[in-house]
């Protein structure tokens, strides 16, 4: 439960209809093993005790005060339990029968949700036995005690922030205007649906598309819970399709037919940085909502849900190669409209070799094929100087000519030591001014080219690079118009590799020669022409940079949270010591590198994590990290 994580599980035990007995020991079976494995919030299927399929049983008094009887004693089985629980049963109130879900607490029944839209077509009879319930929240007595009845409550644990669940009735979650909705905006994180879908033809995707795109609605997670094996199959067949989905993401199903059991863990932590974020998502007052405080004992869940470690890039590769090709169409659009504006301008841009300036120059190549322009309209500018080596420059001039764009050869090294001589800089110091000089340098050349061609300069610095500030202020860190400005190196590796796999055998050996070459700005002397200055040896792993971004800028974790999915999503390639190291380095440069931040050129946006002034974050240039670099230090052990 520690850092928002809520473990979750939907359940559909075999059942026997009309034998409610029977199906309550299957209930607390399943209670005692779930509870064994750490899941705080289960939810079994509508009308679990009885059955769904009863018919007219239903209005046998025998077979409800059976069901009651029944959720006696599974409210009973969760005394002990750190486990909130629902489950569905008939419920007489006023001499009016309803489908409820009744919701149990350390033994305690603490109210019955009852369902609100009542199906009655196709093959769906309810409102032969079951009214709608449309009022406001009442009371029942059960036994000596007397429990909320509506579908306006809410179960809040006050210990875990954000962990809040409310609940709905299969049907009321599939129409306009559903009480989940309603549920949302009174500050419900987790949404359960209890539910007996029938399985035809089609419906299975149906129902998980419905519950993606509800629980994205919501920005919640939202828990379905689908009866299964048991119910009476005289005219339809349930499946126990289960689904767990955190707004908009399928995080776990079960297969129709298949075991009838769904767990993983929700993180609320998440879904509230992600509500604070929107400010669409608009809370009401809950002033008509009947608010359960729940005392949860706080431990730490293990978790067992996916987290990637390149949370930028998609696993499966069909959806990776569509990501990729929506990327590149998103980067070279948006320069084709820039260049539209400008006029008859080309573009000139620096080719090191490297994988940054390579996805740039391929992005300029797709902006003309729009415009309908001539590659030669590309002036592309490779500027030998002391760190280069044979290789790089070799594939520079190898890519642009494969490429058909205009291509120079610039040697920037006598303009570089005339630099160092009017500033009394040593040629054998290779200091930061050694390196920056190089860089402005380049950054001069490309610059007056431009002017003198009527150009604009393409920037190719990536997000990884802005995030850690691994550029030269007013060198490589400016231009007319960023097109990798949003696009994080573990993502750019793919983009070219993408590219490489479409492309002719030529093009795409030279692409992939590149993409082994390690990545490094090349700005001091090789030893025996062999790359001197490895980036990731200087500032650390792009993939563990590229992981700390996304969970610090999306969703605002704590450096406690991230380090702790850290060694979770990588295991043992690195060890607990080496994150903590690479989390520093990776928060210290993020906040002392705003300043180069603040001042970016335009660029188009193309995923939700970007650092552009203008745009998703903004963040002033003398903010301290303090905060952030005190809770790293302490880590340690924290979660060894």
């Amino acid at each position: 439960m520690k850092n928002g994580f809520i473990k979750i599980a939907a359940v559909s035990p075999s059942l026997q209809v009309a034998d409610c007995q029977g199906n309550a020991a299957q209930i607390i079976k399943a209670i005692e093993q779930y509870a064994a494995e750490g899941v705080h919030v289960l939810t079994f299927p509508e009308l679990s005790i009885t059955g769904y399929t009863c018919g007219d049983l239903f209005l046998q008094k025998t077979l409800l005060e059976g069901a009651l009887q029944a959720l006696w004693a599974i409210a009973s089985a969760t005394k002990d339990k750190n486990m909130l629980v629902a489950v569905g049963l008939p419920l007489c109130y006023q001499d009016k029968l309803y489908n409820c879900a009744a919701v149990l607490f350390r033994g305690e029944i603490l109210g019955f949700i009852p369902k609100q839209h009542i199906p009655n077509y196709s093959e769906f009879y309810e409102a032969r036995h079951f009214t709608s319930w449309h009022g406001e929240n009442q009371t029942i007595a059960i036994g000596k005690n007397a429990v909320p009845i509506g579908n306006k409550q809410l179960f809040s644990c006050p210990e875990i922030e954000g962990f809040t669940v409310a609940y709905e009735i299969c049907e009321d979650g599939w129409v306009p205007f559903s009480p989940s909705e309603r549920h949302a905006a009174a500050g419900a994180t987790i949404i359960c649906n209890l539910s007996a879908s029938d399985e035809v033809i089609g419906k299975a995707d149906y129902r998980r598309n419905l519950i993606k795109m509800k629980s994205g609605v919501c920005c919640c997670a939202y828990v379905y819970a689908d009866a299964g094996n048991g119910e009476s199959t005289t005219d339809m067949v349930f499946a126990g399709h289960h689904l767990i989905c955190e707004n908009g993401s399928l995080l776990a199903e079960s297969a129709p037919f298949g075991k009838g059991v769904v767990v993983t863990e929700v993180d609320v932590q998440r879904l509230t940085a992600d509500r604070r974020r929107m400010n669409t998502f608009m809370a009401t007052n809950t002033i008509d909502y009947k608010i359960h405080s729940l005392s949860f004992a706080v431990h730490e869940t293990i978790i067992t849900r996916l987290y990637s470690k390149t949370p930028f890039v998609p696993q499966n590769q069909a959806q990776r190669n569509e990501r990729c090709q929506a990327i590149l169409a998103m980067q070279a659009h948006g320069l084709a409209k820039r260049l539209r504006h400008i006029g008859k301008a080309g573009v000139v841009l620096g080719i090191s070799g490297g994988l940054d300036s390579c996805l740039a120059l391929l992005v300029c190549v797709e902006a003309m094929k729009i415009l309908e322009r001539p590659y030669t309209d590309i002036c592309a500018v490779t500027m030998p100087c002391f760190g280069t080596t044979r290789r790089t420059r070799t594939n520079a001039q190898r890519l642009c000519e494969q490429l058909g764009v205009s291509f120079r050869c610039v040697d920037i090294s006598k303009s570089v030591r005339s630099h160092f001589s009017d500033i009394g800089q040593q040629e054998d110091v290779h200091d930061v001014t050694y390196e920056n000089a190089q860089a402005r340098e380049r950054t001069q050349v490309l610059m007056d080219l431009a002017n003198k061609r009527g150009d604009i300069v393409i920037g190719t610095g990536d997000l990884s690079e802005l995030a850690l500030g691994f550029a030269t202020y007013n060198g490589d860190h400016m231009s007319m118009y960023g097109v990798n400005g949003s696009i994080p190196k573990t993502l750019v590796r793919h983009l070219v590799a993408y590219y490489a796999e479409i492309s002719e055998s030529t093009l795409s050996s030279i692409l992939l020669d590149i993409l082994a070459t390690p990545v490094s700005p090349e700005l001091i002397p090789p030893t025996n022409d062999e790359i001197a200055q490895v980036t990731e040896e200087i500032v650390g792993p792009y993939e563990l940079h590229d992981f700390f971004l996304y969970y610090l800028v999306r969703f605002g974790f704590t450096p406690a949270k991230i380090y702790r999915l850290a060694r979770y999503a990588f295991g043992d390639e690195y060890d607990g010591k080496v994150i903590q190291k690479w989390l520093f380095i990776f928060m210290k440069r993020f906040f002392a590198q705003q300043f180069k931040r603040s001042c970016l050129p335009d660029g188009p946006k193309v995923g939700t994590v970007t650092l552009s002034p203008r745009g998703d974050f903004r963040m002033p240039s003398d903010a301290v990290g303090r905060l952030w670099l005190d809770e790293i230090e302490t880590l340690g052990n924290m979660f060894s």
